[in-house]
């Protein structure tokens, strides 16, 4: 599973198959020279539509919206939060500037820290391995565990998890950590677009899990005057990787 999420993260990128194709159009025979200059027409074409926001955000917007935000009042209610990984940049600008680089999806590490100051009562579960496959040396709980420390939570009340690399062996790994408390009320954060993929494998651990999504992509509505082929292709990718991951789960479950 690890390595087929891992092969996932490189299909799904859009530019992966551009290149597929414009080098596909560079090896034709000279006799098929029509047709690679289609084929390169069609690769640049495909490139300018991918940068309409508005294409992904509608693949992306059903992810965000499946599950709504609970109130502030369920925090009074739960006996903690589990924390998915994901958050950080390279491992190798922790280690040369000692500084915790935090990454688009910032929200999951921000959030949480902001409910354990104003709620002594919860508990803070964080769960994230390396998932390289060339690993660095340093998993996200270190780096979890640096930026908890800098917020200045009390650490008694976190616990890091630093050997799932997959959104199945977070699921597996916090259940295992936690045993009987597992049944106990839970709210997961992980960003709005990964909570279906993330909730279906906590559903499977039998854990008593309340989703709090965070990180969101997208607002109800997305003009299409918004373009931005940076931004286009990272939202594609988004997409492509939850709506794959969703189906390559449930077949390989």
């Amino acid at each position: 599973m690890f390595v087929l999420s891992k092969l996932l993260s490189a299909v799904t990128q859009p530019a992966f198959w551009l290149l597929l194709l414009w080098l596909l159009s560079l090896l034709l025979p000279g006799r098929l020279q029509r047709l690679a200059r289609r084929l390169q027409w069609t690769g640049l074409a495909a490139l300018a539509l991918l940068g309409f926001l508005a294409l992904p955000d509608a693949l992306v917007r059903p992810l965000e919206n499946r599950y709504p935000v609970p109130s502030e009042a369920r925090l009074a209610q739960a006996a903690g939060v589990i924390v998915l990984g994901g958050s950080f940049e390279r491992p190798a600008i922790a280690l040369d500037h000692q500084q915790v680089p935090l990454g688009n999806s910032a929200e999951r590490m921000t959030v949480p820290a902001g409910w354990m100051h104003r709620n002594p009562q919860l508990q803070l579960v964080f769960s994230g391995g390396e998932g390289r496959l060339l690993t660095t040396g340093v998993t996200e709980a270190e780096m979890a565990g640096q930026f908890y420390t800098e917020q200045g939570l009390d650490m008694g009340r976190v616990q890091l998890e630093s050997g799932a690399r997959t959104t199945r062996e977070n699921a597996q790994r916090v259940a295992a950590l936690l045993g009987a408390r597992c049944q106990q009320p839970w709210l997961l954060v992980t960003s709005a677009w990964h909570m279906p993929r993330a909730m279906e494998e906590f559903a499977a651990t039998g854990c008593q899990i309340t989703p709090y999504p965070v990180d969101f992509l997208t607002a109800q509505t997305t003009p299409w005057t918004e373009y931005s082929l940076a931004h286009g292709l990272l939202r594609w990718q988004v997409a492509l990787h939850e709506w794959l991951g969703l189906l390559a789960y449930r077949v390989t479950r």
